[in-house]
């Protein structure tokens, strides 16, 4: 089997009665997208948060380029290079898109935001955030209001923020969400390009989104992995089925 470069060994997290996670194990391997997919109120967002290190598991184990970092915090991960993408923007809305990106590879160097005017000199730090605006599609936008641009445009700029961190890993939170189709189209064809340079695990309820870019898929219900497998193979799990797909979302 392919060495993984992100795993979860036997992930649990209660919260009172409330069992979010249960013994959850998976993998993310070098090249691919692997999706993680299931109902609202399943577990989905917990478990990132417990990958990322915002959220500590009660037993279990994350595993990052073979070194365990269950105890790490979010920004030492992320350090480590685990770029993450929310379901719900973190972007500072009254910078620049440029500005974003800077602070974004400010905090991969690990440097303290004092002078923000010093920072925008830097030219290392330029040269990083340019980079990834071009990978992305922004650099026509790189000195627009960040509250200016579309929600999609929004979510480009999330990704290139991410890969400032030099992203060993992507975990993409929703990417897809409020985009139109044109919208959608674009962010679909931005991530095949960066399974390339980093694998990503991806949380998605959009199903043709998932069903053309992954090349695995996981399914939580209630805080258990239920199956995983190839796009095919879900389609035509019958427990998947009944449990989250449907009969529509198989056709």
């Amino acid at each position: 089997m392919t060495d993984a470069v992100l795993a979860t060994k036997g992930i649990t997290k209660s919260f009172g009665a409330l069992t979010a996670s249960k013994d959850i194990s998976l993998d993310l391997r070098a090249g691919e997208i692997h999706a993680l997919i299931g109902p609202n109120g399943a577990g989905k967002s917990t478990l990132i948060k417990q990958i990322t290190g915002s959220l500590r598991p009660n037993s279990g184990n994350v595993i990052f380029g073979g070194t365990n970092v269950t105890t790490l915090s979010a920004a030492a991960r992320a350090r480590l290079g685990m770029g993450r993408t929310f379901q719900i923007s973190a972007l500072a809305m009254d910078y620049t898109v440029l500005q974003n990106v800077v602070l974004g590879a400010l905090g991969q160097r690990g440097g303290v935001f004092r002078l923000f005017n010093r920072v925008m000199k830097d030219q290392e730090l330029l040269t990083i955030a340019d980079q990834a605006l071009e990978q992305v599609g922004l650099s026509d936008v790189r000195n627009t209001r960040t509250s200016e641009l579309s929600h999609g445009r929004r979510r480009q700029l999330e990704v290139a923020v991410a890969l400032t961190l030099k992203p060993r890993a992507f975990l993409m939170d929703e990417p897809m969400a409020g985009l139109g189709t044109e919208g959608t189209a674009q962010m679909v064809a931005l991530l095949d390009r960066l399974r390339v340079q980093a694998p990503i695990l991806l949380i998605e309820h959009d199903m043709d989104a998932v069903f053309a870019l992954a090349d695995r898929i996981s399914v939580l219900v209630y805080g258990q992995i239920i199956a995983t497998g190839t796009a095919a193979e879900i389609r035509a799990n019958p427990q998947v089925r009944e449990a989250y797909l449907g009969e529509e979302a198989l056709t």
